[in-house]
C-alpha cells in the first residue's frame, strides 16, 4: 500500500478523487545533456491522479476508480516510454520521456477519458515519483484540459 502526502491542488470543485498506482517502466532521454539518463533504465513510479468535479455520475462515481487505472497502468506499466511513439518522440524535447512529460502525458490521457463522461470531472493534477528523493507534480493550466 502507498502512504503518500500529495502537494494539494487548489480547487472550486465538490469532489476531489485521488488514484495511487505504480508503474515499473524503463526510459532514456535521447540528450547529451541527459548524461546517465540517456542510458536505458527504469523506475518504479509511484503516480498519484487527482481528478475533481461536482457531479457525480449515475452510479455515484466522480470516476470509476477501475478506470483510471486501466487508462494508464494498463497503458505504461512493463514497458519502455520511448516506444509509446503516439506519447512521446526522440526529435522534440517537450516530447521526451522525462518525468515531466510523463506526467502531462498521464493528465492529457486521464482529460481525454474524462471528457467522454456525462459529469465532465476534471484532471486537476498528476504527481509522479520517479525515486525515493524526485518527484513532479503537474497541473495543467485552467482552460487547458
Amino acid at each position: 500500500m502507498i502512504h503518500q502526502i500529495y502537494p494539494q491542488v487548489s480547487h472550486d470543485f465538490q469532489y476531489e478523487l485521488n488514484k495511487d498506482m505504480q508503474i515499473a517502466a524503463a526510459h532514456f532521454i535521447p540528450h547529451e545533456a541527459a548524461g546517465k539518463c540517456a542510458q536505458m533504465h527504469g523506475h518504479t513510479y509511484f503516480v498519484n491522479i487527482t481528478v475533481a468535479g461536482n457531479e457525480l455520475d449515475d452510479s455515484g462515481f466522480l470516476v470509476n476508480f477501475q478506470q483510471l487505472k486501466k487508462i494508464v497502468h494498463g497503458k505504461f506499466d512493463h514497458t519502455l516510454m520511448n516506444d509509446h511513439k503516439d506519447m512521446f518522440n526522440n526529435v522534440n524535447a517537450n516530447d521526451f520521456p522525462t518525468t515531466e512529460v510523463v506526467a502531462r502525458k498521464i493528465a492529457e490521457i486521464v482529460q481525454a477519458h474524462l471528457d467522454t463522461l456525462p459529469n465532465r470531472p476534471t484532471c486537476v493534477q498528476v504527481f509522479v515519483r520517479e525515486s525515493p528523493t524526485s518527484y513532479v507534480v503537474y497541473r495543467p493550466k485552467a482552460g487547458k484540459q
